[in-house]
C-alpha cells in the first residue's frame, strides 16, 4: 500500500512537470516556435531569406549606410536560417525600474543603460540567461557566444526586441536575427560592448556573420 503510493505520487509529480513544460514553458525551440504555434521552416526560410534581402539592399543604397565604399559591397554574410535558435524565453523583470548599468562604447566612451529584466531560456541541453537593457525607449540583448571574434564579430552581436512582444513575462528570442552593430563595418561609428554576463558558452550559428574585410 505504500509502495503504491509512493508510485502514485511519484506519476503525479512527473505529470506535472510535463504540463509544465508545455503550456508555461513555451515548448522550447525548434519548428514549435513559442509553443502555441507551428512554424512551416520552408515558410520560415523564405521570409528570413526576404528580410535579408531588404537589408542588403539597404547597405547598398540607403544614404544611412554605414558601407563607406558601396559599390564593393556584395552582401552580408548569414548562417542559414535554424528554427533551433528560436527560443521561448522567460522574462525576469527587475523589481527595481530605475536599475542602471553603464556600457562601455567601442571608441572608449560609455552610455547609461537601464536594466530591464534578465529573460531565460533552454538551448543545447542547458538553462541560460542573458541581460535584456533598454536604451531610448528600445530594447535590446546585447550578447557574445562561442562564434564571436571567429565566425561573428568579436565585438559581440545584438538581439532587439518589441516591448509588444513581451506577453505574461514571455518572449520569442530569435536569434536569426541577430545583427552586427554598425562598427563592425565602419570604424566611425561608437558601439556600445555586451555586458560581461551576457557571453553564452554556446556557439550562437544563426545570424549574422562576420567577414572582416579591414
Amino acid at each position: 500500500m505504500f509502495r503504491n503510493r509512493i508510485f502514485q505520487i511519484g506519476l503525479l509529480l512527473t505529470v506535472l512537470v510535463v504540463l509544465y513544460f508545455i503550456f508555461f514553458d513555451g515548448g522550447g525551440s525548434g519548428s514549435s516556435g513559442n509553443g502555441s504555434e507551428r512554424i512551416d521552416p520552408e515558410s520560415y526560410r523564405r521570409q528570413v531569406t526576404e528580410e535579408r534581402q531588404k537589408k542588403d539592399e539597404y547597405f547598398r543604397t540607403n544614404s544611412a549606410s554605414p558601407l563607406s565604399d558601396k559599390a564593393a559591397f556584395n552582401g552580408l554574410t548569414y548562417y542559414a536560417p535554424d528554427l533551433t535558435y528560436r527560443v521561448s524565453a522567460r522574462v525576469e523583470p527587475f523589481a527595481d525600474k530605475s536599475q542602471k548599468l553603464i556600457i562601455r562604447m567601442t571608441d572608449g566612451s560609455e552610455e547609461v543603460y537601464t536594466k530591464y529584466a534578465h529573460v531565460a531560456f533552454s538551448l543545447e541541453g542547458s538553462v541560460h540567461r542573458l541581460l535584456m537593457l533598454q536604451h531610448d525607449g528600445n530594447l535590446s540583448i546585447l550578447f557574445r557566444d562561442a562564434t564571436s571574434g571567429k565566425e561573428t564579430y568579436g565585438g559581440g552581436r545584438y538581439l532587439d526586441v518589441e516591448p509588444k512582444e513581451i506577453n505574461n513575462n514571455r518572449v520569442v528570442l530569435d536569434f536569426n536575427a541577430a545583427y552586427n552593430p554598425y562598427c563592425a563595418y565602419n570604424p566611425d561609428y561608437a558601439c556600445p560592448l555586451p555586458p560581461a554576463e551576457n557571453t553564452l558558452p554556446v556557439a550562437i550559428r544563426a545570424g549574422e556573420k562576420y567577414v572582416d574585410s579591414h
